[in-house]
């Protein structure tokens, strides 16, 4: 029975996350200040999306250059049903907005699955650049330029009058990165994630192996988007307000930029990724300011460095953050043995005369 639950990956997978669930309480509760959360929800927000981003891209092989479109979607969604519902939980909010985003991420993979390299890239910067000229255009619904007002979620009563709305949504963004990283996890290490490798790594041998490489194609887009649609739904109560501005072109490249820098195909690699993406603009912006630069200097500062940055882990870490670590320890591995000394080998047993 222990030799069971020790080679279940659903049991050691739900150990792991279980224990991650409650350091992050721990530390979202009597450690970190209210800045601190509203920077952590940040993360997970984000981190939600990378993951998804890397299934699609790291573990499928395709390139999508509008997630940033598809955070859209979820963030108006719930909006929208604010607007008309104000009444209605949380709950049915993000239920409301994966299944959504899914949809459109269905259109948007069955079209994909045509496409290959740039052609696909192309279409998905389309998304990207298009989508969020629509709220300009129906402005009785989506609020136009200026966008839809979002309240922050109030903390249950039971939790106290001094329990802040940046812990409670902190808690509710975790518990929901907690919840898709645990469910991604066991997706990319059972029989789905490797269909999703196997057309990524060669479509011709994946179809003589009896694989539906455009149903493999559409189905991965369609987890992809809806972990976009989640954030996007976390992403507007975050922001308080859903506004085409918010879903420009630039967030779409920094997602794809946080799982390069990350590591391409690593679930951990989406939250060391999206981890840089909050927290370098945060450093830079206060080195910046330290140098006592002039106002047009010091607000291209953050973005030099952060170039140098990408370019910098590029080029020592080719597989990303979380690759080049995952190098080292093999490395290390190696190494610590071999430093012992050779084991001594067994004595040859004595022949009979």
């Amino acid at each position: 029975m222990r030799a069971t639950l020790r080679n279940s990956t659903l049991v050691r997978h739900g150990l792991f996350f279980l224990a991650l669930a409650v350091v992050l309480l721990v530390l979202t509760s009597f450690v970190f200040d209210p800045y601190t959360n509203y920077n952590v929800t940040e993360v997970a927000i984000y981190a939600i999306c990378t993951a998804g981003l890397t299934v699609l891209t790291g573990i499928n092989g395709q390139v999508s250059l509008g997630h940033g479109a598809l955070m859209m979607i979820g963030a108006y969604t719930t909006s929208v049903l604010l607007t008309w519902h104000p009444d209605l939980p949380l709950i049915l909010m993000l239920l409301a907005s994966i299944a959504t985003t899914g949809v459109a991420g269905a259109i948007v993979g069955l079209a994909g699955a045509r496409l290959r390299g740039p052609y696909l890239a192309g279409a998905t910067l389309a998304l990207a650049v298009a989508l969020p000229q629509v709220p300009s255009h129906f402005a009785s619904v989506f609020g136009g330029n200026q966008g839809l007002n979002v309240p922050t979620p109030s903390p249950p009563a039971f939790l106290g009058g001094d329990f802040s709305p940046e812990q409670w949504l902190a808690w509710i963004t975790l518990a929901a990165a907690v919840i898709t990283f645990f469910v991604l996890a066991n997706l990319v290490r059972g029989a789905t994630g490797r269909r999703f490798r196997m057309v990524r790594d060669n479509e011709v041998a994946a179809r003589l192996s009896g694989i539906d490489v455009a149903r493999t194609q559409v189905l991965a887009y369609i987890i992809s988007a809806a972990c976009a649609g989640l954030a996007g739904s976390l992403f507007a109560y975050w922001v308080t307000v859903t506004s085409p501005s918010g879903f420009s072109l630039n967030l779409s490249l920094s997602l794809l930029t946080a799982i390069v820098i990350g590591g391409l195909g690593s679930l951990s690699g989406a939250v060391i990724g999206s981890f840089i993406l909050v927290y370098l603009p945060v450093w830079t912006g206060g080195f910046a300011s330290s140098l006592n630069l002039s106002s047009n200097v010091a607000n291209n500062v953050p973005l030099a460095i952060y170039g140098i940055v990408l370019i910098v882990a590029i080029l020592v870490f080719p597989r990303g953050i979380a690759g080049g670590i995952a190098s080292i320890a093999r490395g290390a591995a190696r190494v610590i043995p071999s430093s012992r000394g050779p084991t001594a080998l067994p004595a040859a047993p004595e022949s009979s005369q």
